[in-house]
């Protein structure tokens, strides 16, 4: 259970961090299709997990958690998309993507766990 309270406590900081660089794509950039695309993969990461903590079955919070680490990968493209079109400082992609990885390997290490738990 601790490492679900980590993996929610990241992802929450992780969703802020992108929702703050939504606002910044949208005001100083002028961006919002991608941004859009970001802003709901991102945060869907900690919502998706979040949900998978109060499954009603352990399928369900494979599920979620599955959904969780499909989110993930999805903003892990958009992230590095956003990057290799100057959106992005290289400094502001490597710390995005850092995050962005962390929490992938916490989800897979949660999704495998549970499996191996089954």
């Amino acid at each position: 259970m601790a490492q679900d309270s980590i993996l929610l406590e990241k992802s929450l900081r992780f969703a802020a961090r992108i929702i703050k660089l939504h606002r910044y794509l949208t005001k100083e950039k002028h961006e919002t299709i991608i941004s859009k695309q970001i802003i709901r993969s991102a945060t869907s990461i900690g919502a998706n997990a979040n949900e998978a903590i109060y499954g009603s079955s352990k399928a369900d919070f494979l599920a979620k958690l599955q959904i969780s680490l499909k989110e993930t990968a999805e903003t892990e493209y958009w992230l590095r998309l956003l990057q290799m079109s100057d959106y992005l400082t290289e400094a502001e992609g490597k710390s995005l993507l850092s995050d962005c990885l962390e929490i992938k390997k916490l989800l897979i290490a949660s999704i495998n766990t549970a499996k191996a738990n089954t």
